[in-house]
């Protein structure tokens, strides 16, 4: 056979896998509102960038007569390509193919693709669209999920890992994208969950919609296992590229720099903060003040929204924010802000990214709920993720820093680089209120006017300990700045602490409050 024969006879053989489970099943994926595999790398990665490997691999399985079906790439697509220019690996399952069922050779394509992305240290990028294990191949569909799972704790925090969830996740499967950095779900097309509705009304005899249990929706505002909630998949698209522009390629890298360019004149500094310390404010707008172009890409914006975090530039260089919300539960530390903080840090650390705290907060979530839920625990994590930490570290205390809560979001007494207050700042063990009430309560019951003298002892607890002089006095206040300061000083800090050297106590590694 000559050689133009036998790259006609490729030609055939490619056109026929390219098919995946057929036109039928294609069909039938389009009528889901879905994209299929192909489709989806195509439209995430530059165009005519990808390269697709184990093209011809097939699945070898001989029980159930699963030897007389033939599963094109085994329900799987793996390769590499390139975002903005930049490598990463890719892998996408096929839903088409036995409806994405994994098995042996489908794990072992993702293990190779995973072990390229580790060996070249490029992110490494997932799209999950699978029924789940493959029944007929038993325990060698587990082996593959461990083998995958082990690879994803190998390479976190050394290369980005980021979860596309376009279909159903269920069981084994959700472990996965749970051991990954980012997991970004679409409305209406994601599923995720460890058992299905079917076995859920079997068991405890309960009705329950798939959405319920494991929707896009779910995830990004209940349980937290989602970081990026989308309407459509194009926009899911488009969030993973933006996300890509913000993190470095591994953990020996910086993020790439970008051209610096000044915060829009529309969102001004000085007139987001109320006077009123009870007044509610969004935080969000205070990042805008200070991030290039007021551009802030916030992560997990539907979960825990009493914390806010995200990725903004300073002067072209990316920093990671960690923000109290008062709009929203005053800005307290929950179970949930706790968890949702402690793993942005940890994240920024393992990949180079400087820390910037705006906070604003009155503590801990006090309550039965929250004692039960474990917030000694959760609160805990905050505590060991800025201790931890040795990235630089800036903290602004806008307004009230109370109690726990003051010591958990980066205080100097867990080594931040440089703390800075602006006037309106209130530090001090819990709110005026409540220590007056403390404090001054037998003047207060014995007073001819115990209201008139509890407004009094108030004011003077206010003076004394609710600003921020007091503690700048003791130098755990770095200085006491004008709002109007705060781009220029969080520029500087950055800058002054890019080549920062933090050392530790040599082990083989500490213990969470997991």
């Amino acid at each position: 056979m000559s050689l133009k024969q036998k790259t006609r006879e490729l030609l055939k053989r490619r056109e026929k896998v390219l098919l995946g489970g057929g036109e039928k099943a294609m069909k039938k994926q389009v009528a889901m509102g879905k994209l299929n595999a192909r489709e989806r790398i195509y439209a995430l990665l530059d165009k005519d960038s990808f390269h697709e490997y184990d093209l011809f691999v097939e699945h070898e399985a001989r029980d159930f007569d699963m030897d007389k079906k033939v599963l094109h790439g085994d329900g799987v697509i793996i390769g590499t390509g390139t975002i903005y220019g930049a490598p990463v690996c890719i892998y996408a399952q096929d839903f088409t193919v036995a409806g994405g069922s994994l098995g042996l050779m489908h794990a072992r394509k993702i293990t190779k693709i995973m072990d390229h992305a580790l060996k070249m240290r490029v992110p490494l990028i997932g799209i999950n669209d699978s029924g789940g294990a493959r029944i007929q191949e038993g325990v060698n569909s587990l082996a593959g999920y461990g083998e995958i799972f082990f690879r994803n704790t190998l390479s976190s925090g050394v290369i980005p890992q980021l979860s596309v969830i376009l279909g159903p996740c269920a069981g084994g499967a959700v472990y996965s994208p749970a051991l990954t950095d980012f997991v970004f779900v679409v409305e209406n097309i994601s599923k995720m969950f460890i058992t299905g509705p079917s076995v859920i009304k079997t068991v405890l005899g309960e009705e329950i919609s798939m959405e319920d249990l494991g929707g896009a929706k779910v995830h990004s505002e209940i349980t937290g296992n989602a970081h990026f909630y989308a309407l459509t998949e194009q926009e899911c698209f488009e969030q993973i590229k933006k996300l890509i522009t913000f993190i470095p390629w591994n953990n020996t890298q910086k993020a790439k720099a970008f051209p610096p360019k000044k915060p829009k004149s529309e969102y001004k500094i000085d007139e987001i903060v109320p006077n009123n310390p009870k007044q509610p404010y969004d935080v969000r707008d205070v990042i805008k003040t200070v991030v290039d172009d007021s551009d802030f890409f916030e992560i997990q914006e539907l979960f825990a929204a009493n914390m806010v975090i995200g990725f903004g530039r300073l002067e072209g260089e990316t920093v990671g924010f960690v923000a109290n919300q008062p709009k929203v539960l005053a800005g307290v530390l929950d179970c949930d802000s706790s968890d949702k903080a402690a793993r942005f840090v940890r994240y920024c650390d393992a990949f180079n990214i400087p820390i910037v705290v705006f906070e604003d907060m009155p503590g801990y979530l006090p309550g039965v709920d929250q004692e039960h839920a474990g917030v000694i625990r959760h609160g805990a994590k905050v505590l060991y993720a800025f201790s931890e930490a040795n990235v630089p570290k800036i903290t602004i205390i806008l307004r009230k820093a109370y109690g726990g809560g003051y010591i958990a979001m980066n205080s100097r007494h867990l080594r931040a680089d440089f703390v800075f207050a602006w006037p309106s700042a209130e530090i001090a063990v819990m709110g005026p209120e409540g220590a007056a009430n403390i404090i001054f309560r037998k003047e207060i019951e014995s007073a001819d006017n115990p209201e008139e003298m509890r407004k009094l002892k108030v004011k003077e607890y206010k003076n004394k300990f609710a600003n921020p002089y007091v503690a700048a006095a003791k130098g755990y206040i770095d200085s006491v700045i004008n709002p109007e300061e705060t781009r220029n000083t969080l520029v500087h800090a950055v800058k002054v602490s890019t080549n920062k050297i933090d050392n530790r106590p040599a082990k083989k590694h500490g213990i969470p409050p997991f």
